[in-house]
């Protein structure tokens, strides 16, 4: 095979992972769904071999799980995992918002606004995936402006772990009549930015994912 067949076959790859995990993240896969790979490649106009390698990245990240009698799956998280991931997302943002807020500058924190107008933008079209994704991308300027990639990065390999559980939270206060609640932490978030008060900041952080995990411990009381 040569290199440019090579290259090739690697950007079809990466655009059926791509085209998976968009399906996965937006509740079109929804948990615990087959992954029939001959399906999957009719419907995204490929061959089986891009599928298979896509599903074993998915199955890397943590949002596909196979075994030796049902072949590949959504992975469904229980709650004691999802209270696991939350548990090191705790440790890891709050300490990640507060060197963040330390270091940001004017141009980050436009930024915020930018992305904050998304979200509301998204909330008012009924669209929670792309709230959850400028959600996401908020937390992600500021936790980046801590200078640290790999503290990025594990952060967002968390968020992939539970976004299909976010993804259903969001999706829950979307169909009341309020839906503040979705930006209330980020609005204190800037606010805390704006007083120049780092800790402040973190305590934002750590009351929201503590509200995360007080109804993960609710689920598995139930």
């Amino acid at each position: 095979m040569s290199e440019s067949q090579t290259e090739t076959g690697m950007r079809i790859v990466d655009q059926v992972f791509e085209a998976m995990q968009a399906s996965i993240l937006n509740g079109e896969y929804r948990s615990g769904q087959r992954l029939r790979i001959r399906q999957l490649a009719s419907s995204l106009g490929t061959s089986v071999m891009p599928v298979r390698e896509a599903i074993a990245r998915l199955e890397e990240v943590g949002l596909v799980e196979t075994s030796p009698h049902r072949g590949a799956a959504v992975k469904v998280f229980t709650a004691e995992e999802l209270l696991q991931i939350y548990s090191v997302r705790l440790m890891l943002e709050v300490e990640a918002t507060v060197q963040g807020v330390t270091t940001l500058d004017a141009d980050s924190r436009a930024r915020l606004e930018d992305e904050f107008a998304a979200m509301e933008a998204a909330l008012a079209a009924g669209d929670a995936a792309d709230y959850l994704d400028h959600d996401e991308e908020l937390l992600a300027i500021i936790y980046g402006a801590a200078g640290n990639p790999v503290l990025v990065e594990t952060i967002r390999v968390l968020w992939l772990r539970c976004r299909a559980y976010k993804f259903v939270g969001a999706r829950r206060v979307l169909a009341s009549d309020d839906v503040s609640p979705l930006l209330k932490h980020q609005r204190q978030l800037m606010r805390a930015i704006d007083d120049g008060d780092p800790e402040a900041a973190g305590r934002v952080t750590e009351e929201s994912l503590n509200e995360a995990i007080l109804r993960i411990r609710s689920a598995l009381e139930e």
